[in-house]
């Protein structure tokens, strides 16, 4: 494996306010489908693609986030603590980014959920990956493909992968599904504590540097206690 995708950030700080009220006493990864917790998902996916170290963000309920990480045995965790403030997308990426490296890294959401089709999303990532012309290259899937998901959809695709926001260019809309590769570039100029990953995105969009990988399996979105059920129907099925 080349050095591009190692390691991972894997945010899991949020308050899971719309899945209240399970995460009125567990933290949202820890929530379960079909037996096991989001965050586990989201590291099958992690080993799967032989990265080597995770970088975890916490802050609310972050006691049973850091218990639930010293029971996994690879890879190897990384706790980033925002106990003290919650610092967002973009703010807790760039809090954690001297434990990440200096080479391409994966972000994913905690509760990241998808089913493969063919080659895993995150192989077809680091293939995908071209130092000269990107930034940071993002895990799109075509609506269709979602389940659970009650959006529009957030950027549209050219035909060299390019991205821009659906508002403000003609294409096929595509969900952002919560997994992306970056360059620790993406952070250079980053504003300092609470930001949204949004604000780099738009800045690489504006430079040309923004792409996006179409996801050829199923997307769960899982944001709400009754989406549960219906990502556990797609599993079955």
């Amino acid at each position: 494996m080349s050095n591009i995708g190692k390691t991972a950030m894997v945010l899991a700080a949020g308050l899971g306010q719309r899945m209240r009220p399970i995460t009125l006493t567990r933290p949202k990864p820890l929530v379960e489908v079909a037996g096991r917790t989001l965050i586990d998902y989201g590291f099958d996916r992690l080993r799967q693609a032989g990265v080597e170290t995770a970088v975890v963000n916490v802050h609310y309920l972050a006691d049973q986030i850091e218990a639930w990480a010293a029971e996994q045995t690879s890879p190897r965790i990384v706790i980033s603590d925002e106990r003290t403030e919650l610092l967002d997308t973009g703010g807790g990426v760039a809090h954690a980014l001297p434990l990440l490296g200096h080479e391409p890294f994966f972000v994913i959401n905690s509760d990241s959920f998808w089913i493969d089709s063919g080659e895993p999303a995150l192989e077809r990532l680091r293939a995908a990956w071209d130092d000269d012309k990107m930034d940071c290259l993002l895990l799109l899937c075509p609506l269709p493909q979602t389940v659970g998901y009650d959006g529009n959809g957030d950027f549209v695709r050219d035909a060299s992968g390019r991205l821009a926001r659906k508002a403000k260019a003609e294409g096929e809309p595509l969900a952002y599904i919560g997994a992306y590769l970056a360059s620790p570039r993406l952070l250079a100029g980053a504003p300092a504590g609470k930001f949204s990953m949004n604000l780099l995105w738009d800045r690489a969009i504006a430079a040309g540097r923004l792409f996006g990988v179409s996801h050829l399996g199923r997307w769960l979105h899982v944001g709400t206690p009754d989406a549960i059920a219906l990502a556990e129907t797609a599993l079955r099925s």
